[in-house]
């Protein structure tokens, strides 16, 4: 068990590196396809060595810290963040058995870790001893929470309708139908909060260039940059494949038929976590930046009465017709 543990951790953080990696260049392909352009397509073959490139460029370059910045926290918040996107994939099953940490309390561990992601932000923003990151990180701070509270809902929407806080038993629970199918304006205020709650497009307001110079990492460089970067990317990938496991059926097939049943379930993961991906990228390019008073009005007006609404409506209708599982 000693030997198998850090094994399976480790077959966890490199898959999701190289995820990362790719999921950047991935981006700007499909970026550069919808704006018509060629993107990067100069480093190796079709530009598949690009993401290495960038990568040893960030190793390479010098680290340099504000000199007012308070020094310890301002090195360590990137750490923290990125730490806490591979810690919370701990509970995050790929296939059946496939999974790091299979408890009873998975989701709300997930939930938990997730809603700690906004201390890494505070911490950049204050120790940088700028006001521009920290005008970022508060922005980020104000912009988390209503949106938290309106996820902690959607997600006792969904336990009502699975019983079960494990990851594993909500996934087995849709063998006979997704909750996507007759929760779907759930799941598409939960993708929707997910956008902001990982500051991407159109809620990438902690990181306007044109208002907060780059947001909260401004003062950052080298692999400190770097570390925020991947973090949000991570995160990306994180929640993909939590809405994988709470709304398409997690890694069984998407069709039961005998065929389907010989690719192994965590393709079947991987496929689905990958179309999550691609509405992420697609939104970014569709979609123009709300400004930030939009952006509090939908968290606070529209999808916090909404999903509090969804609750009472579920539960009594499973407790009338006696569906509780």
């Amino acid at each position: 068990m000693y030997i198998a543990v850090p094994a399976e951790i480790l077959g966890i953080i490199l898959p999701l590196l190289l995820g990362v990696a790719f999921l950047v260049l991935a981006e700007r392909k499909v970026m550069a396809f919808v704006q018509r352009r060629k993107g990067p397509d100069v480093v190796g073959s079709f530009g598949l060595l690009q993401p290495l490139a960038d990568g040893l460029k960030l190793i390479l370059k010098e680290p340099i810290s504000p000199s007012s910045a308070n020094f310890s926290l301002f090195r360590m918040a990137p750490v923290a963040t990125f730490m806490l996107s591979l810690v919370a994939r701990a509970v995050v099953p790929f296939d059946y058995g496939m999974v790091l940490s299979d408890p009873n309390i998975g989701l709300l561990y997930l939930f938990a870790i997730s809603s700690l992601g906004v201390y890494g932000i505070i911490i950049a923003g204050w120790s940088s001893n700028s006001k521009y990151a920290f005008l970022g990180a508060l922005r980020s701070a104000a912009q988390m929470v209503p949106y938290e509270v309106s996820i902690g809902l959607i997600l006792i929407t969904v336990l009502i309708c699975v019983g079960s806080r494990n990851s594993s038993e909500i996934v087995m629970a849709q063998k006979q139908i997704w909750s996507g199918i007759p929760l779907f304006p759930v799941l598409v205020m939960f993708f929707i909060s997910r956008l902001a709650e990982t500051n991407r497009a159109p809620f990438d307001l902690p990181e306007a260039e044109a208002e907060s110079v780059a947001g909260y990492n401004v003062e950052y460089s080298s692999m400190g940059s770097a570390l925020s970067f991947l973090g949000e990317y991570a995160n990306m990938i994180l929640m993909s494949g939590l809405c994988t496991s709470l709304s398409p059926g997690g890694w069984p097939p998407i069709l039961d038929l005998p065929i389907s049943k010989k690719i192994p379930g965590s393709i079947w993961f991987s496929i689905k976590v990958i179309l999550f991906l691609f509405l992420y990228i697609w939104v970014r390019a569709a979609f123009p930046r709300y400004r930030y008073d939009q952006l509090m009005g939908l968290g606070r007006k529209v999808f916090l009465p909404l999903s509090l609404a969804r609750v009472v409506p579920v539960s009594g209708v499973l407790v009338t017709f006696q569906w509780l599982p």
